[in-house]
């Protein structure tokens, strides 16, 4: 059991049936009375975020969530197939669960963590490493569009490149924002 003002960003709770995660934290103190503790918490297993008001001396059951390397294999309609490198046991994840699921490249290994067997949140790597499949030819001068293009990647998914980027070559993508971050 941990105890609500013991509450930080990031610390990960059992509460109402469900897992969640702390990611908004505000102790207050009013005039006369006891202190209040003001939480937002988000739902490990559908996303949704709820926020609730403790009273100071409530307590709240605390969970071990373990992180572990996965290995992604292939996508299957909306879910995602991974494979937990220690144990070789296969689970199959919906992409809302995965952030930045558009970068994966199968064969890639992401971070899993996991409850209970399960993984609960997929994180990938900070920087991918992914070849330009498509983009239109970038024309001298044309600085009008800020000097960037799209460009379609290997897995599909759509970035801005600078605009002396080929079909072909390698860039680093950051998967927190999706953000062109030089060539490979």
């Amino acid at each position: 059991m941990i105890s609500v003002t013991d509450l930080r960003p990031g610390t990960k709770v059992k509460m109402e049936g469900g897992l969640f995660e702390c990611v908004e934290y505000q102790h207050q103190k009013i005039g006369r009375g006891g202190a209040k503790v003001v939480a937002k918490f988000k739902n490990l297993e559908t996303g949704a975020t709820i926020e609730r008001t403790f009273n100071s001396g409530e307590k709240l059951e605390d969970i071990y969530v373990e992180t572990r390397e996965l290995q992604y294999l292939y996508p299957e309609g909306e879910e995602l197939v991974l494979m937990d490198l220690e144990t070789y046991e296969q689970f199959h994840v919906p992409k809302s669960r995965v952030e930045a699921w558009q970068f994966l490249k199968e064969g890639m290994t992401v971070l899993g963590d996991m409850y209970e067997g399960r993984p609960l949140k997929v994180i990938p790597p900070t920087v991918v490493e992914l070849k330009v499949v498509d983009t239109p030819p970038g024309v001298r001068g044309d600085t009008v569009s800020g000097g960037s293009k799209p460009a379609t990647l290997e897995t599909g998914a759509v970035v801005q490149v600078p605009l002396f980027v080929e079909p072909g070559e390698v860039i680093k993508v950051d998967t927190r924002t999706g953000a062109y971050v030089g060539r490979a």
